[in-house]
């Protein structure tokens, strides 16, 4: 049996702030929950937990109702190299403080004719 998983603070609260975000998204754009639902391929009951942040909900839901909102794209953008900061400078700082021309390989010596 699998050990229950109790993400951190930080990460429910990102969740719920997930799911409000697309509740308001689902709402201005005029779709009812079961409109949404279908299109993901979901239930009506899965999506409200999406709605309320819920921690159980696969990452791949969530992605089938942004999909649905038209919102895919920039999942694709949540760990991009570009933004991010953290990366870069850890990046920038493993550089090495000195660059060496390799040196060119020695040129074999002349075969012996005896072999």
């Amino acid at each position: 049996m699998p050990t229950p998983h109790y993400p951190p603070l930080a990460v429910r609260r990102a969740l719920r702030k997930l799911g409000g975000d697309l509740r308001d998204a689902r709402k201005r754009r005029g779709l009812t929950a079961e409109i949404v639902a279908e299109r993901a391929f979901t239930t009506r009951p899965t999506l409200q937990k999406i709605e309320a942040g819920d921690d159980g909900v696969g990452v791949g839901i969530y992605a089938a109702v942004l999909n649905a909102l038209g919102l895919l794209d920039h999942l694709g953008q949540v760990a991009d190299p570009s933004t991010d900061h953290v990366g870069q400078q850890l990046a920038a700082g493993a550089l090495p403080t000195r660059v060496r021309r390799r040196s060119s390989p020695r040129p074999n010596p002349k075969p012996n004719p005896e072999t």
